[in-house]
């Protein structure tokens, strides 16, 4: 993660610093602090504990939910995605997770965002209206590639859906 904006304590990275990597590190993080597409990114922890749940429909409710407040659309972030990212991967990574296979498939398009730099590549001078969500689909990037090492377990998963997911989201991180 380029960013630790919302981590408690940390405002920019400083080496060895220790930044969330599970939902036990949820509480680390100054969600009230931070902003999704839809505003304060406060529900977050509240949408991830409902993803793990263990309730296929609340989870599959919760992570709807999630992917429109971190990646509406399917492809536009928030200051809040890059943060969310860690999350994500460790909810993948859990058996009991009901969704695994949707989670790695927003994964994916956090991975293939690039509304704004896209735009701001046409349109230099909007740099200066929206650099900050350049930035935040560039940490939203970095954050899903610096754990991208969890995908040969992912690929050796008994679940077929789960399977193919990670193999998406391999070639997506591969290009």
């Amino acid at each position: 993660m380029t960013s630790h904006v919302g981590v408690r304590g940390a405002q920019h990275p400083v080496a060895g610093e220790r930044f969330p990597v599970g939902l036990r590190d949820v509480g680390l993080v100054s969600w009230r602090d931070i902003e999704d597409v839809s505003g304060s990114a406060a529900a977050i922890p509240f949408l991830l504990a409902a993803v793990a749940s263990g309730d296929a429909p609340a989870a599959r409710n919760a992570l709807e939910r999630l992917q429109h407040r971190i990646c509406q659309y399917g492809f536009v972030v928030g200051q809040a995605t890059a943060v969310t990212v860690p999350f994500l991967w460790d909810l993948a990574q859990r058996p009991q997770t009901t969704c695994r296979a949707q989670i790695l498939r927003l994964l994916r398009n956090i991975a293939d965002a690039r509304q704004w730099e896209t735009t701001v590549a046409a349109f230099p001078k909007l740099r200066r209206h929206h650099g900050d969500h350049v930035e935040w689909e560039c940490a939203a990037r970095s954050a899903v590639r610096a754990q991208r090492g969890v995908i040969p377990r992912l690929l050796a998963e008994r679940d077929a859906e789960v399977v193919h997911a990670t193999k998406e989201l391999a070639a997506t991180l591969a290009d």
